[in-house]
């Protein structure tokens, strides 16, 4: 019997591993709103993609989980700003041994949807690809990878956790499933975080300015309160892991520009505080000086507050 699986949030992330899901033949039901959800309605969800084109019709979809009933696993894949209200929305989804898998930006989703549904359903993930919603109902997968790491947040290596990888294995995608997950969280958050807050306040793709000698120092001081915070909360990194995430951003298109800096330019809600706000305040709480990052969350909240007044 196929497992039953909710995607909450089925936008440019969640909306793309779910199709892949489904057109592998899981048991899949999208929880949507607005004109993404009517046009999936519509006229079905379609995907463009590095990997081949191929498109849903009819496609389960919904704005009330409610109306799903319980399922094995739920894939919990909104922005991190939205979470707190989704956590509470899968509720009904969640059975005794229903699994919920995070896949924010960011190292506090697990805690925050843990609070909510308990922390014995909860996984958490890190995911590495581009896509993005173009309209309604079409995402976009543009990046030459798919990869999503995920684990138990205790480390331990279970019998649920390998059903998980088993079925995310049919999407196609690359799929590991790690011991250390926190470990791979903040390895991705460091980069993140830092590339967030300083593409926002340059508001510049990535090839204008990392070569930039002084921008280049904001840049590289930013992982680096990133990595000293990690070290604080017992994240066992490399030596030379400012170094490798550097190399990583010398590596990056020219063209580059993150998910938070577009979302900011285009006056929508952006992930400021789960990005840069956790770096601030996990600082604060650890005794760990943050100033950089201080400094760009100061610029960036007038910016952020005008946009959570949008409709």
């Amino acid at each position: 019997m196929p497992m039953r699986i909710a995607v909450m949030g089925a936008g440019a992330v969640g909306g793309y591993y779910g199709a892949l899901l489904a057109r592998a033949g899981c048991d899949v039901t999208f929880i949507a709103r607005g004109p993404h959800l009517a046009a999936i309605r519509e006229h079905g969800l379609h995907i463009k993609s590095y990997f081949g084109d191929f498109a849903l019709n009819p496609v389960r979809a919904t704005d009330d989980p409610s109306r799903i009933g319980q399922v094995d696993l739920v894939f919990l894949a909104v922005k991190g700003y939205d979470l707190d209200q989704a956590a509470r929305a899968i509720r009904p989804l969640v059975a005794g041994d229903t699994v919920v898998l995070t896949l924010q930006n960011g190292v506090d989703a697990a805690q925050r949807t843990a609070a909510v549904v308990g922390a014995e359903h909860v996984m958490a993930g890190v995911t590495y690809v581009y896509s993005a919603i173009k309209r309604p109902g079409v995402i976009e997968q543009t990046s030459s990878f798919q990869r999503i790491v995920f684990g138990e947040l205790n480390g331990v290596r279970t019998a649920r956790a390998e059903a998980v990888l088993e079925v995310l294995k049919t999407t196609g995608a690359t799929i590991q499933l790690s011991t250390d997950i926190r470990r791979e969280l903040w390895g991705k958050f460091m980069l993140m975080a830092a590339l967030g807050g300083v593409c926002s306040v340059v508001r510049l793709p990535v090839g204008r300015f990392r070569d930039v000698p002084e921008t280049r120092w904001l840049l590289a001081t930013c992982i680096r309160e990133v990595f000293a915070v990690g070290l604080a909360m017992g994240i066992q990194f490399a030596a030379d892991e400012v170094e490798q995430k550097l190399h990583v951003v010398d590596g990056l298109d020219p063209d580059s520009v993150v998910s938070m800096q577009r979302d900011m330019m285009a006056g929508r809600r952006f992930e400021l505080e789960s990005l840069v706000g956790v770096v601030v305040r996990y600082g604060q709480e650890l005794g760990i000086s943050t100033p950089v990052n201080r400094f760009i969350y100061a610029t960036l909240k007038p910016c952020f507050l005008k946009a959570q007044c949008m409709p």
